[in-house]
């Protein structure tokens, strides 16, 4: 390798380091509502300030317990078999979200005013 590889691949490495920090730091605002969808369609919206314990209704028994305290929001339990979205963290960020497929919930992080996925991306999703 040459001098000029080394100086191009750093080039490269420094661009997607500020483009992650950019990313992580300002393109990624706190938001304060949360938006619970089955199967595509809007369930409910939440503020993401409560502090609430909610089991959401599914259909056919499917269940899935949503928490929000301390600005974040939860999945703690789930009638699904490998409870996937259970061991996932909590998320409080703009555009972060909890999916549990087998009961077709989607949590979302969303501003005020903002809406989830659209008709498009929630009929690829679901197909």
């Amino acid at each position: 390798m040459k001098k000029k590889d080394f100086i191009l691949i750093s080039i490269v490495l420094l661009i997607s380091a500020l483009l992650l920090l950019f990313y992580n730091f300002i393109g990624k605002q706190d938001s304060d509502r949360v938006l619970v969808t089955i199967d595509g369609k809007e369930y409910l919206t939440l503020s993401l300030t409560e502090e609430i314990q909610l089991t959401i209704d599914a259909g056919n028994g499917k269940t899935n317990v949503l928490v929000i305290e301390n600005k974040t929001a939860d999945i703690t339990d789930a009638s699904c078999p490998d409870k996937l979205c259970v061991s996932h963290k909590s998320i409080s960020k703009n555009g972060e979200t909890i999916v549990c497929l087998p009961n077709k919930v989607v949590v979302q992080i969303i501003k005020s005013g903002e809406k989830g996925l659209d008709g498009i991306a929630g009929s690829i999703f679901w197909h």
